[in-house]
């Protein structure tokens, strides 16, 4: 029994790395391709760029390492049940429930990987990512003004721009949130330019032909709506360069824990810190249910195409991926309690892997 699970384990580790870099790769790939952009046409030096990139892979893990773990198992026993390698092991009076007991210690293990990188690694790198944008944004400001995506690395401004050519704009809309839940204040501009600021470490925008809402000083809820030929705005960053606030993705679960207990002190909700809290614990088990999950896949899907049982390990790895974010979604609105919501797609997903695998030794 032991020389047939040293067997089977081995036929799993090879899968098991190529899927992880496959996945990890094609991931970052789509970061790549904005980095070599920061590189080529912004300036910014290949180191800070390579440090940027290395801080993706840890976080990508968190997403790929599960996936991969699915997708070994079902690749590895797909051959072998194809191979007639399980009748084999049944003919010999194996039961096949004695070869979840290698792969269920497989799963605590990479499960305990992942409680780390849940808790520690993602939110370190994570927060290591803000700050080193932070400071590229000190030293090369006009590095973080990227068409198509929403820009909040000036403190107290969200900015918005469709296409950017050289130090030319098109089509700008810039957020200006206001303090005690007054009304946001937004600016919007048909086209503009922009001048940087090395010595001060800033950038003055330029804003030609737009519309501004500009508080009543009567009555600072109000706005009114006023056309403008020009408008000046200077983005700084030199202040908080160094400064980066931490966010719920960059803290570790003590971390989390002791916000939690502020917040609830103070009165204030706290359900964005809870939800991220318990996803953090909740998806450091996924490679343990994704384990139990493929066994029994791979085994009853034996007489398909390998075409299939990749449809398959993407179908359930999709699945839970989305019912997750359902689940965070649900979470953060306050509509159900992180405590108990963030533990659905565990909940649904183990029984569905106990219910496969019992049937599977029925059979």
């Amino acid at each position: 029994m032991k020389t047939l699970r040293s067997y089977i384990l081995f036929e799993c580790i090879l899968p098991f790395f190529l899927a992880l870099g496959v996945l990890t790769c094609v991931f970052l790939l789509g970061n790549l391709v904005q980095l070599t952009h920061m590189v080529i046409n912004k300036g910014v030096s290949l180191a800070v760029v390579g440090k940027i990139f290395l801080l993706y892979i840890p976080t990508l893990l968190g997403y790929t390492m599960p996936f991969a773990c699915l997708a070994s198992i079902i690749m590895a026993f797909s051959r072998l049940s194809n191979d007639n390698e399980i009748i084999a092991i049944r003919a010999s009076g194996i039961y096949l429930k004695r070869l979840l007991v290698p792969l269920f210690v497989i799963g605590i293990i990479f499960s305990l990987i992942s409680f780390i990188l849940n808790d520690r690694v993602i939110p370190y790198t994570h927060h290591e990512q803000k700050k080193m944008f932070k400071i590229l944004g000190g030293s090369n400001p006009t590095a973080l003004l990227e068409p198509g995506v929403f820009i909040n690395s000036f403190d107290g401004k969200v900015i918005f721009i469709h296409k950017i050519n050289g130090t030319k704009m098109q089509n700008v809309t810039i957020w200006l949130p206001q303090p005690d839940g007054k009304p946001t204040r937004t600016i919007i501009s048909k086209k503009g330019e922009f001048i940087q600021i090395p010595e001060k470490k800033q950038i003055l925008l330029k804003l030609i032909d737009g519309t501004s809402d500009e508080a009543d000083l009567k009555n600072p809820n109000n706005f009114y709506k006023l056309n403008f030929k020009n408008l000046f705005i200077t983005l700084d960053t030199s202040k908080h360069a160094q400064k980066v606030k931490k966010k719920p993705k960059g803290m570790s679960l003590k971390e989390l824990k002791n916000e939690m207990n502020r917040l609830g002190m103070l009165m204030v909700d706290s359900s964005r810190i809870e939800t991220e809290y318990y996803r953090k614990i909740a998806w450091s088990f996924s490679p343990l249910i994704f384990i139990l999950l493929g066994f029994p896949l791979a085994v009853i899907t034996n007489r398909r195409a390998k075409t299939a049982n990749w449809i398959i390990t993407i179908l359930f790895a999709s699945a839970y991926y989305l019912l997750s974010l359902g689940c965070e979604a649900l979470s953060i609105e306050q509509i159900a309690a992180p405590n108990i919501i963030m533990w659905g797609p565990d909940v649904l997903g183990g029984f569905t892997a106990l219910i496969l695998n019992y049937r599977l030794n029925r059979i």
